[in-house]
């Protein structure tokens, strides 16, 4: 197992990517403590999942964009576990919409929740980790976050915003021993995507070269290997994984 001993905070986790992720971790010897806004019977499922693996679980309902309620589960956790080594930081929304269209109210949700809840968790962290010189960071992006989408100003200004903030976090912690990276995954099928008309997720498997959509797995299996010692030589980096859908 290679993460036999550590503990994760994984954000968003009780569906898509962040439930891939968490059960990954768990499975490579990791405790885990999840986030969640809404999900109650959801991340209480996940945790039974995860205890039943013989590691520790936590669920926590919080806002990821405010601040006190990101510290308050960060406490929790490491009150619960001892310590904390790693952070995936995959909570995110999307709230689509022409500019021209785009209220003020869905512009500033989402760059709360996806671009301020990240620096908020990156922040909880970078204190952390860099006090015991050791920790690992994966920021969950995405490729609209590199090329920009139709109708996703918002989501794609976020995104951006979450490349850009991995980037400089890695020039000021990689000193105490911090490896920080961000995946930008293409499109994955999660329920988020299940509501996606046909025809647009048609056009997303047209323009993989692989021809598939992603499974949330395959996005967590490459967490792991980025949360794990073998990726020690890695940081600031940002890693598609989208089947070749952005070239």
């Amino acid at each position: 197992m290679e993460l036999k001993g550590k503990s994760a905070i994984v954000t968003g986790g009780t569906r898509g990517i962040g439930r891939a992720v968490a059960l990954m971790l768990a499975k490579e010897g990791c405790n885990v403590a999840i986030n969640y806004r809404k999900s109650d019977k959801e991340a209480k499922e996940l945790v039974r999942e995860i205890k039943a693996m013989k590691r520790d679980a936590l669920a926590v309902k919080a806002d990821v964009s405010n601040f006190e309620d990101a510290r308050k589960m960060w406490d929790k956790a490491l009150k619960k576990f001892g310590r904390i080594d790693i952070l995936v930081n995959n909570a995110g929304i999307n709230w689509d919409g022409v500019i021209w269209k785009m209220s003020e109210e869905q512009f500033d949700t989402v760059i709360s929740t996806n671009l301020k809840g990240c620096f908020n968790y990156n922040k909880l962290a970078a204190n952390h980790f860099k006090n015991q010189r050791y920790g690992k960071i994966v920021n969950i992006s995405s490729i609209n976050g590199i090329r920009g989408k139709f109708a996703q100003t918002n989501y794609s200004a976020s995104k951006g915003g979450e490349i850009a903030l991995t980037k400089a976090l890695a020039k000021e912690l990689g000193k105490f021993n911090i490896n920080v990276n961000c995946l930008c995954p293409g499109m994955v099928m999660t329920e988020m995507a299940a509501n996606i008309p046909q025809e647009f997720l048609d056009k997303a498997v047209d323009e993989t070269v692989l021809g598939r959509i992603a499974h949330p797995d395959d996005v967590a299996n490459v967490v792991v290997f980025l949360c794990s010692d073998k990726s020690r030589h890695i940081t600031g980096e940002v890693i598609k994984v989208d089947g070749g859908q952005y070239i």
